[in-house]
């Protein structure tokens, strides 16, 4: 089915994404593309950036009550994971540790005691007869009970921030090429 429009869609993960077959059994595994105009820059960690770091107010609230809840089992909250690291190497997208990039795709996620994520946020050009696309791949291991009530709990949250985070980028304008 090709999409037209800008409105976020859900897709296997792609093959090719470093999220692919990371984990052996994910917990959780799911993927959505958006659309995107023919200019926009091409650079996943920028456009990772801009979706990140511009969503929806209910969603920097859903997170404030996550981090309420999470801080009495001594989980990492947004505000430790943002805390700048010992190690000045480190690159950060939002909340979220680079743990790869090249020019098609940057790898992010996260590690803790009741699980860990990965994130692939991957560019695809343009192909004969359709839009360059962004395509946010999510894959979960759990380590314990913990975890896993966790990710059953949030699962249906998670899925409509990713949507709504391409949505509101998709509003805004995405970045676009700038031609001197």
């Amino acid at each position: 089915m090709q999409h037209t429009d800008t409105t976020p869609f859900a897709v296997a993960i792609p093959p090719d994404a470093r999220a692919h077959g990371f984990y052996a059994s994910p917990y959780l595994a799911d993927a959505f593309a958006i659309n995107l105009p023919p200019d926009v820059v091409a650079s996943p960690e920028q456009l990772a950036r801009y979706v990140f770091e511009n969503q929806p107010a209910w969603v920097n609230s859903l997170m404030g009550v996550r981090d309420t809840l999470v801080a009495g089992f001594g989980l990492k909250t947004a505000k430790d994971l943002s805390a700048p690291s010992a190690d000045r190497a480190e690159k950060r997208v939002g909340i979220f540790k680079i743990y790869a990039s090249n020019a098609q795709e940057v790898f992010l996620g996260e590690d803790d005691s009741h699980l860990n994520f990965r994130i692939s946020v991957q560019l695809r050009p343009a192909a004969a007869a359709s839009a360059p696309q962004l395509i946010v791949s999510t894959v979960v291991h759990c380590h314990n009970l913990l975890g896993r009530s966790y990710i059953t709990l949030i699962a249906p949250f998670h899925r409509q921030v990713v949507k709504s985070g391409l949505s509101r980028a998709a509003k805004l304008g995405w970045p676009r090429v700038v031609v001197a």
